[in-house]
């Protein structure tokens, strides 16, 4: 059982947790909570390395028999250590390092998430849970957009992480990417309403930062723009709601276009 704060890998993992540089470097990263590092476990992910306390549930010990088989190195640790090397202030039972993925990118995308200078972590990460709920193929994310793997980001993202090609890229590289496919904006009273506009073709969606809304690369690189009418007061949707209603409207169009015509 490992007992100091001191031990090196206690300090490895806080400093995961604390230094996207860190973790870019070594490709790895930490995820907490028995139904996060489950869901690793389900999607094929391997682990560098799993903590646990002594009072882990009979769920978890599967979950630890999983990577066991892996060959992942486990320790049992105080809870007091554990919390320790946590990013949260009620510290689960199990935390692991795992190696980081790049799943593959779609070779035909045809439905696309761009989070564009999103900042805030929990918006991020829901963005990313809705985008797996709704299908999309993989979220692309240019720069000054806050790192995927942070641990907010990775709590909201509810598992999303690990089925959901996420990718870090310039501008030049994601256009590239998606020469053959429209970009539509979601802008405050720009192009058509949402409803109005086709999302049954291939399209990507670019959703823009929380309060200055999208950057002048975004901008540049969208061939259209729509928008989500609000009868309300209020002046804007947050970024992950306004993100979640236009892509469960393509879902929504692309649905209605397979059913049978009735005679």
């Amino acid at each position: 059982m490992i007992t100091s704060y001191q031990n090196p890998r206690i300090k490895w993992l806080k400093a995961l947790q604390n230094q996207p540089r860190l973790r870019r470097a070594e490709k790895t990263f930490v995820v907490e909570g028995v139904r996060l590092v489950e869901e690793a476990l389900a999607a094929g992910w391997k682990a560098r390395f799993i903590i646990h306390t002594q009072d882990l549930s009979e769920r978890g010990q599967k979950v630890l028999q999983g990577f066991a088989v892996q060959g992942a190195p486990i320790e049992q640790v105080t809870e007091s250590v554990l919390h320790s090397a946590s990013a949260t202030v009620s510290s689960s039972e199990l935390l692991a390092a795992l190696e980081w993925l790049d799943l593959p990118l779609p070779s035909k995308p045809d439905f696309v998430l761009i989070a564009d200078q999103i900042r805030d972590p929990g918006n991020l990460g829901a963005m990313l849970r809705t985008a797996l709920a709704a299908g999309v193929q993989a979220a692309l994310l240019p720069p000054e957009t806050t790192d995927a793997f942070a641990p907010k980001t990775l709590r909201a993202g509810m598992g999303a992480h690990f089925r959901l090609p996420i990718r870090s890229l310039a501008w030049e590289a994601i256009t590239q990417y998606l020469k053959d496919v429209p970009l539509l904006l979601a802008a405050t009273d720009e192009g058509a309403p949402y409803t109005q506009t086709d999302l049954q073709a291939p399209f990507a969606l670019i959703v823009g930062n929380e309060a200055q809304g999208a950057s002048p690369a975004a901008r540049q690189a969208a061939g259209g723009c729509l928008h989500i009418p609000l009868p309300g007061k209020s002046e804007s949707l947050n970024a992950a709601v306004a993100a979640g209603v236009l892509m469960f409207e393509a879902v929504r169009q692309r649905q209605l276009s397979r059913l049978p015509v009735s005679k």
